[in-house]
Formats: C-alpha cells, sequence, structure tokens
C-alpha cells in the first residue's frame, strides 16, 4: 500500500473520530465546544497514525518529538482554518447537520492535501526521504 493511499485512509479515520466526537459533544455543550473537542480527537488520531503508519517515523528524544508535535501542531491550525472555515460556512449557510458535516469533509479533505505535502517536507523529513 503506498504511502498516499496510508494518508487517505488514516485521514478518513481520523476524520471519522472528529465527528463522532462532535456528535458526543454537542449532546451536552454547544457547537463551538464541539467542534473544538472532534479537531483535538482527530488531531491526536492522525499525529499517531502518521507518525507510526505513513511515515514510518521512530522516536529519537524528548526534543525532537516535541519539535515535531509542534510543527504538526501549527501546520495543523492553518489547515484547521480551512476545515473550520468550511464546516461553520455550511452551518450557516444551509443550518443542517448534513450542511455541517459536508463542509466539514470537503474542508478537511483540503486541509489533508495540503497537510501531507508539509509533514512530509518538514515534520517527517528523515523518514519520508
Amino acid at each position: 500500500m503506498t504511502i498516499a493511499i496510508r494518508y487517505v485512509l488514516f485521514a478518513i479515520v481520523s476524520t471519522l473520530v472528529n465527528f463522532a466526537t462532535q456528535e458526543a459533544v454537542i449532546r451536552v455543550a454547544p457547537l463551538g465546544l464541539s467542534i473544538l473537542a472532534g479537531t483535538a480527537a482527530g488531531f491526536a488520531v492522525k499525529y499517531v497514525l502518521d507518525k507510526k503508519w505513513v511515515f514510518y517515523d521512530g522516536y529519537t528524544s524528548h526534543g525532537d518529538e516535541a519539535r515535531k508535535v509542534t510543527l504538526y501542531a501549527a501546520f495543523s491550525v492553518l489547515t484547521t482554518m480551512v476545515f473550520w472555515g468550511f464546516e461553520i460556512a455550511f452551518w450557516i449557510i444551509w443550518q443542517t447537520d448534513l450542511a455541517k458535516y459536508a463542509g466539514g469533509a470537503i474542508g478537511l479533505a483540503i486541509g489533508y492535501a495540503a497537510k501531507f505535502a508539509l509533514d512530509r517536507r518538514f515534520v517527517f523529513q528523515a523518514a519520508a526521504a
């Protein structure tokens, strides 16, 4: 299985974790908190899967791992803004759960495509080279 296929499969897994978390949290908290919780859950799952199964990146030191997580998180902020923008815009326009999740899926797809290039180039460069 190629690196791109694994990345896409794990992006789907992360998206499902994100949406499932949102759906669970929305029952007890406002929309904003559910989106934040879903994003955090998706981030954690995606980092572990990318590190271990996409880029085959091993652990070297606390400092190196902190650098990788920091870079991964920084790139995630930009791509998360795309995701949130689509999800919230679709919610505002159509005000349905289906629209919110469709917008989120579109935003995540765009964000993950950009993030793959950034992660491969800057975060997990030694493992991907």
